[in-house]
């Protein structure tokens, strides 16, 4: 089994401090990659079979060589994607990364303009990610959006369709906010499991418009599973139903020192495989048992509901991040429509409570509590959640 997907943090310098940020995101790390080293780890990502680049930060584009990289991965055979937050991605930037041979570039946006703007924690934001989408497009570059599904922004959903209907966006990636890093601090961000029966009918309701105006649905990893509406949302994967996570399987995550991951999302200290400054790309790959987690394990490591779920073992709890993100350890995901759907037939709802903070550095984690209710009990306050 070969990766076809590899998604790269190039620096974790960032023009952001997003408030969902699972690096906490803003300096640079002290040991990142040289370009020498850039340049081989790319060669190594060819040789092991990648088809696909996307570059990350941080912002991809503070780091000098950026477009070095670029041309780099483009003379390799691979396409080059990025995703950005755009507060700098200027006519000028566009247009070398155009020359460079970018294919696409995704922009984040995270509601309307006073959600996203709280989300980015800057004013301005918003209009800055309108700019960036005008920007690519002049420079002759496909964009795409991508967008957190949480408290602040899953209402204003059908609102922001409409700008990326008008920006002409030839894709929409949805993803649930994970309370990872920044987002781990700050918990009445995050949707609560039950909340799902509401977000999903939308999801529904948006899609036919949506590709009706060219513009590509795709559920993100950790939106699922298997409820009424996966033919809809996943069309486009074989089954047209999600299957297991996809982290050392189809997918790899390197970060700017080398670190190897199945997944760039999951927690470091955990998920890390080694990196390629000690051994090459196709050894950790092969070898590292982190990466072989979603490939080596089986229905008898779930736990919880997940564990007598009648899809265990196609779904295998879906997303390894969202699961180790709120419990400290994979195998039990509440964050599931099927499991929202089923919960209510039994009168019950499922909500998460953070229990223990998170640490406050990279890609940390708090943990929850899992409470199990009557599903018309009265709900806490804000503040209680």
């Amino acid at each position: 089994m070969r990766p076809i997907y590899a998604v790269w943090e190039i620096t974790r310098r960032c023009d952001l401090a997003c408030q969902h940020c699972g690096t906490r995101a803003g300096h640079a790390r002290s040991d990142e990659l040289d370009t020498e080293e850039c340049l081989d780890l790319v060669a190594q990502m060819a040789e092991l079979g990648i088809k696909e680049v996307t570059l990350i930060g941080g912002e991809a584009y503070l780091r000098p060589d950026w477009l070095e990289i670029v041309a780099a991965v483009r003379r390799h055979g691979m396409d080059c994607t990025m995703t950005t937050g755009g507060r700098g991605m200027t006519r000028e930037r566009a247009a070398g990364a155009a020359e460079a041979g970018l294919t696409s570039v995704a922009v984040s946006i995270d509601g309307m303009e006073a959600a996203h703007d709280r989300q980015r924690a800057l004013d301005g934001s918003f209009r800055a990610a309108l700019r960036a989408l005008e920007n690519l497009r002049a420079a002759g570059i496909a964009v795409s959006v991508n967008t957190q599904i949480n408290a602040w922004s899953w209402r204003e959903l059908p609102e922001l369709l409409e700008v990326l209907i008008e920006q002409r966006a030839h894709a929409w990636q949805l993803q649930l906010t994970v309370p990872m890093g920044r987002a781990a601090d700050r918990p009445e961000i995050l949707l609560q499991p039950y909340q799902l029966l509401e977000v999903f009918p939308l999801l529904a309701r948006l899609q036919p418009r949506a590709e009706a105006h060219g513009v590509r649905v795709f559920a993100g990893n950790n939106v699922g599973y298997f409820g009424p509406y996966e033919e809809l949302l996943r069309q486009r994967l074989p089954g047209q139903h999600m299957g297991s996570c996809g982290a050392g399987k189809s997918v790899l995550g390197l970060e700017a020192n080398g670190t190897v991951k199945g997944c760039p999302s999951l927690p470091t200290a955990e998920w890390s495989g080694g990196s390629v400054r000690q051994n090459p790309l196709l050894a950790i790959w092969e070898r590292a048992t982190p990466l072989r987690y979603t490939r080596d394990r089986t229905p008898n490591e779930l736990w919880g509901y997940c564990r007598q779920c009648y899809y265990a073992a196609e779904c295998m709890s879906g997303c390894t991040w969202m699961a180790h993100a709120v419990f400290g350890k994979p195998g039990n995901n509440p964050y599931c429509h099927h499991r929202a759907l089923e919960m209510q037939r039994a009168g019950l709802r499922e909500r998460v409570v953070l229990r223990e903070p998170a640490p406050g550095t990279a890609f940390d984690h708090g943990v929850f509590e899992l409470i199990s209710e009557p599903f018309d009990a009265p709900l806490p306050t804000a503040r209680a959640i």
